[in-house]
């Protein structure tokens, strides 16, 4: 096992065995959903930079594969939406965390007259190898995990997840990004990368290699600030600016001309006929925004037109767009 992941294991093994509030992210949403109580043990293991949940991708009860099982908190809510034996998978190298979760979900029992414990099935398994078998999951997602690995092991984990995903199955991920240049003795630094800090990608960089395992539909669905790395709590000249984004990515057949990448763009044709045709699929309706991937933002703009306009990305898509 390379050095990084070794200190990784360690690190979250010591996050199993002693609950660590202020242990890297901590900022996942915790949903209010009808019916559902979330152990307070879950909350305080609460180890992840965004949220994998999203209720529309969890209809008609999907089979669901999540890396990194933390507290259990969001295999809980993976099971809110699906409600059958073992129709959860959750995979973590760490067996300490495999245990704490397996206690943690089995308190949720208790709390949760819907939720059995054999909603879930829990695996020991490596994100970079997954005991799962070929296109066979509805939904995988990972929270806070991925960013922790050097872009060679990046790319191996991306390849597993596309594996073990059905035909138009979807990716759901959360992780830090900077568009600020990480110094080289703190990406070097094995528990700063294991504390989900420096092993950070630029978005473009990190969308660029969820495309290049073959997803063809890439959805940005939020971006929030995350932290700040200051001269005087590490070994930086200047403040590094960290992000978090949600994401989706779909394994539909790759376009010829690339994937759709939705960053929130938006197209408004206000002109003088009913609607507009660009005769490539995509009508504008007069004065009703339509929500476009990248692709097709720069397609219209090279159109010169004075009655369409087009937003500006503002990092989150909801769906409904032109692809």
């Amino acid at each position: 096992m390379s050095n990084y992941l070794e200190t990784t294991k360690n690190v979250y093994k010591e996050a199993a065995e002693t609950p660590d509030v202020g242990l890297c992210c901590t900022t996942t949403p915790v949903w209010q959903l009808p019916g559902l109580s979330i152990p307070n043990i879950m909350l305080e293991m609460n180890y992840g930079c965004g949220s994998t949940i999203h209720p529309r991708d969890l209809v008609n009860n999907p089979s669901v594969l999540y890396v990194g099982v933390g507290g259990g908190m969001e295999l809980l809510q993976f099971a809110y939406f699906s409600r059958r034996k073992n129709s959860i998978t959750g995979v973590d190298v760490v067996d300490e965390m495999l245990d704490a979760a397996d206690k943690n979900l089995r308190l949720a029992e208790k709390e949760n007259p819907w939720f059995k414990r054999n909603f879930v099935s829990l695996k020991k398994g490596n994100a970079l190898d997954l005991p799962i078998e070929d296109n066979s999951i509805d939904v995988a997602a990972q929270n806070c995990l991925f960013n922790i690995f050097t872009k060679e092991d990046l790319q191996k984990a991306l390849k597993e997840m596309y594996r073990v995903l059905k035909p138009h199955g979807k990716l759901v991920m959360s992780d830090p990004v900077s568009e600020d240049i990480i110094p080289d003795n703190l990406k070097q630094d094995e528990r700063l990368r294991a504390l989900c800090l420096t092993g950070v990608l630029p978005m473009q960089e990190y969308i660029d290699m969820i495309a290049s395992v073959g997803f063809g539909t890439i959805e940005i669905r939020a971006k929030r600030p995350y932290r700040i790395l200051s001269p005087n709590h590490y070994q930086t000249d200047k403040n590094i600016y960290i992000e978090s984004i949600e994401v989706c990515a779909i394994k539909d057949p790759m376009p010829e001309d690339g994937p759709c990448v939705f960053t929130g763009k938006t197209a408004i044709y206000f002109g003088n006929e009913e609607y507009f045709d660009d005769n490539k699929g995509h009508i504008l309706m007069q004065n009703q925004p339509l929500a476009i991937c990248d692709k097709t933002a720069q397609a219209l703009k090279k159109l010169n037109r004075n009655d369409i306009f087009i937003s500006p990305s503002t990092y989150f898509y909801d769906g409904g767009g032109c692809c």
